[in-house]
């Protein structure tokens, strides 16, 4: 087909469907012999190829994004080169559309799929920046609570059992963004046990370095791991929103958190 024989609406809809410009949708067209399905894919496919020599590119941008499916629910970090591109309106659709897909896979590290990757090539392509799923944690349970930060670039999510409101949910994810430092566990059972010990030996170290016997120096040990505790564990920290509580006086009477999740762009492996 040659050139004249081209529609000018049908290359307008090429352009629209691949965001390509107008020249590259007309000769694909041709090449095509008019068959739009057909040049698209050839379009996809040779930029696809040109788009994957580029993947060493650094992704320092992007967005973290949540989907709650039902009883399971996702936190992920979709990565883009640039924050033009991160904050742009269809890459945050992608990746909420990832998160979702993502949701429906299985329990633990979130798998990327052949689906989630064919929906990134798209905005991919049309960027011309090395767009990657940076990974996430899928999980199941009975209630969930989630905050991203206004920029998208980091978020938390807890995993909970019990009548939680939504405004307390929010801002227990909200502390788990803002706190510093970061808590490491739920609470103290949590805690890994060579932390628990190399802190213990500390405490018990530095007692008996002070003259204290045996004995006195055990008791202090534990009142400086109770200490440890409360500041590194999520349930034992301040609150944020309110200094005079911990966490787990904000929660309702019957409300357990099984677990948290923190997430930053850029900082996920």
């Amino acid at each position: 087909m040659t050139t004249a024989n081209i529609n000018s609406k049908d290359v307008m809809a090429l352009r629209e469907r691949t965001g390509l410009g107008m020249m590259d949708c007309k000769a694909a067209l041709v090449e095509a012999n008019g068959d739009a399905k057909l040049a698209e894919e050839r379009l996809r496919e040779k930029l696809k190829g040109k788009m994957d020599t580029r993947t060493d590119r650094a992704a320092g941008e992007g967005c973290v994004v949540v989907a709650i499916v039902g009883k399971k629910a996702v936190i992920c970090e979709v990565r883009a080169e640039t924050d033009f591109t991160a904050r742009n309106p269809e890459f945050r659709e992608m990746a909420a559309e990832l998160a979702t897909m993502a949701a429906a896979g299985p329990v633990g590290p979130a798998v990327n799929t052949d689906a989630m990757k064919k929906r990134l090539d798209e905005v991919r392509i049309k960027t011309g920046e090395n767009l990657s799923f940076g990974g996430g944690e899928v999980v199941e349970g009975e209630g969930f609570a989630s905050y991203v930060h206004h920029d998208g670039k980091k978020g938390a999510m807890i995993v909970y059992s019990g009548e939680l409101d939504a405004d307390t949910g929010v801002g227990i994810c909200q502390h788990i963004v803002a706190a510093s430092p970061a808590p490491i566990a739920v609470d103290e059972h949590g805690v890994p046990a060579d932390v628990v010990a190399t802190k213990t030996a500390e405490a018990v170290a530095e007692a008996k370095a002070s003259g204290k016997p045996e004995q006195i120096a055990q008791k202090m040990a534990e009142g400086k791991l109770r200490k440890f505790f409360e500041e590194v564990t999520l349930l034992g920290q301040k609150y944020v929103r309110d200094d005079k509580k911990a966490i787990k006086e904000i929660l309702p009477a019957g409300v357990k958190i099984s677990k948290f999740f923190k997430m930053g762009v850029g900082q996920n492996g």
